[in-house]
């Protein structure tokens, strides 16, 4: 899969260069490019915002810059993604469908937004992390490309993904690692029983329980 994020602030992503990421651009499973729009500006300063017509706080997106950009890397394949609190709530499931596009595009909206006119003429998916608002659209984007990818074959293993939380409507279990014996705080023992049948049967009960106590909506799903 290649995704090209569209942003003013490039340094921003760093993150995406570590970890399973990095490995998986490494192995070529995975393209990640990072486009300033600044460059498309045609401003002499290279200026990409401006007052918004009718008044109100802050700067707005101009649309000049980001239709440049936008048009230096769409294709007929592309999913162009805009982060943004009035779009379609991102979840698991809408994870694992953009997981099987060949080509996303995210559009990172900055201060009070981008220009509407970039809205009507590409007509991109909005999607939203949660009902909060951020100073712009660098994190949720990274946020759903890190979600993505591990959908992406190879990325991460398949049974990873079958066990984690959210992956059947329930959250996961919990594990432990060494010691068995932490001041006290010991390991549940049939973990260590090596009793394969017992040891799944115990995860899916808790799986159950912690589900209702934390996140009782999932099961009505």
């Amino acid at each position: 899969m290649i995704i090209d994020i569209l942003t003013l602030f490039p340094e921003s992503f760093s993150y995406l260069d570590s970890s399973i990421l990095k490995r998986a651009k490494e192995s070529g499973i995975l393209e990640i490019n990072l486009i300033d729009i600044r460059q498309f500006s045609k401003d002499k300063h290279k200026k990409c915002d401006d007052y918004p017509f009718g008044g109100g706080a802050g700067m707005l997106m101009s649309v000049q810059p980001v239709y440049d950009a936008i048009k230096s890397v769409i294709k007929d394949n592309t999913t162009l993604i805009m982060p943004s609190p009035s779009g379609e709530t991102f979840d698991v499931n809408l994870a694992s469908e953009l997981a099987q596009k060949e080509h996303l595009v995210f559009i990172c909206g900055h201060y009070e937004g981008i220009d509407q006119r970039i809205v009507d003429i590409f007509n991109p998916l909005e999607i939203s992390i949660g009902d909060y608002v951020l100073t712009g659209g660098e994190l949720p984007a990274m946020v759903m490309v890190d979600c993505i990818s591990r959908f992406i074959k190879g990325v991460i293993s398949e049974e990873s993904l079958k066990e984690e939380s959210f992956s059947s409507d329930r959250l996961e279990y919990p594990q432990y690692t060494r010691p068995a014996d932490f001041m006290g705080y010991k390991v549940p023992e049939v973990l260590l029983s090596g009793n394969h049948a017992q040891i799944e049967k115990w995860r899916k009960e808790m799986s159950e329980k912690i589900t209702k106590e934390k996140r009782p909506d999932l099961l009505k799903k």
